[in-house]
This record gives structure tokens, C-alpha cells and sequence, in this order.
């Protein structure tokens, strides 16, 4: 078992999560602790994911500014294609738990790839189902995970930066092995 906390707020536009992740980065947290989620649209159906922790991304697609732009400020940035949700952009250590969950084949319930990993990391399954609508309705997650302090600290932002719903995950989830 491993303690997990995060806040998720949710998003209606690029311009305003990118607001968020600025104003986080100007009061000091740590981005190498912020993950951010939205949709792409030039995708082609058929990709399974291209994710990668170390160089540029080559394909950034319709939002190429606003993505480019947060890649000096994130950490690993990865392109899935997740069936039901369609073609996401991910930034931060979100990716990593996708990655875990896709090579170790996790399988929650009628969750996504993406809901297993936040399932893993102590999200509630009818949170999950939240986000993904939101996604699907071309909306942005910005989550920060730390400390409970952290993540008090990160909520306040993000409510002030214009997030249309915060939530604020804490507590203790599953550790998996992938």
C-alpha cells in the first residue's frame, strides 16, 4: 500500500489549463509532480500510443502551440489513441502509469487504460468516469500530486486559474507491479 494525493481540475479550454500550469509553476510547485491530459485531433485511429520520456515529441497535431509550449514546463509527454476516449496527449508522471497499466495488461472493471491508472494511484471509479466524459467533451485534466500541503496548495491555484470542478483526491490505493 502506498499513499497517493492528487487534485484534478478539470478544464474547458486549453488556454485555461496552460493559465493553471503557469500559475503553479509561478507559486513554486514542483513540475515534475503536475500531469496534464487533453484531446488531439489529428490522430489517426489506428495508433495504439507513442509515448516518450526523453526527447521531443515529432507530431504535436491541431494544438501544436499550446502542447510545445508545455513541453518546456512538464516532464515525459506521451500520444495514446484510448478506445471510448479517443486520441489523448499526456504530459507528466501520468504517463508512466498508463505505460504500467498498458505493459502490464491491468484491467479494472469497465475502466480504460487511462482509468487504470488512476484507479492505480487511489482515484474513485465514479471520478474516473467523470474525467473521462470530460475528455470526451474536449476538455483538459491538470492533476498535481505531492503532499497533502502540496495538493491544498496546488487546489487553491487551480480554483483561482479558472478550473470549471476540483476534486481532491487523498488517501491510500493499491501499489501494483507491472
Amino acid at each position: 500500500m502506498k499513499e497517493h494525493n492528487a487534485v484534478i481540475g478539470i478544464f474547458n479550454s486549453h488556454d485555461d489549463a496552460e493559465t493553471s500550469i503557469k500559475e503553479l509553476e509561478k507559486a513554486g510547485y514542483d513540475m515534475k509532480k503536475l500531469s496534464i491530459v487533453g484531446k488531439d485531433y489529428h490522430t489517426e485511429e489506428h495508433v495504439v500510443g507513442y509515448y516518450n520520456a526523453g526527447d521531443r515529441m515529432a507530431f504535436w497535431g491541431k494544438r501544436g502551440a499550446f502542447w510545445g509550449g508545455l513541453w518546456g514546463l512538464l516532464f515525459g509527454s506521451a500520444l495514446f489513441v484510448i478506445p471510448g476516449v479517443g486520441p489523448l496527449v499526456v504530459f507528466g508522471p501520468l504517463v508512466g502509469w498508463i505505460i504500467g497499466a498498458l505493459e502490464g495488461a491491468v484491467v479494472v472493471g469497465s475502466l480504460s487504460v487511462l482509468g487504470a491508472a488512476l484507479f492505480s494511484i487511489g482515484i474513485p471509479q465514479d471520478s474516473i468516469m467523470q474525467y473521462e466524459t470530460a475528455l470526451k467533451s474536449d476538455k483538459f485534466l491538470v492533476i498535481a500530486h505531492g503532499t497533502a500541503s502540496q495538493v491544498a496548495q496546488a487546489m487553491s491555484i487551480l480554483e483561482t486559474a479558472g478550473a470549471a470542478h476540483v476534486d481532491v483526491h487523498q488517501g491510500i490505493s493499491e501499489e501494483y507491479t507491472y
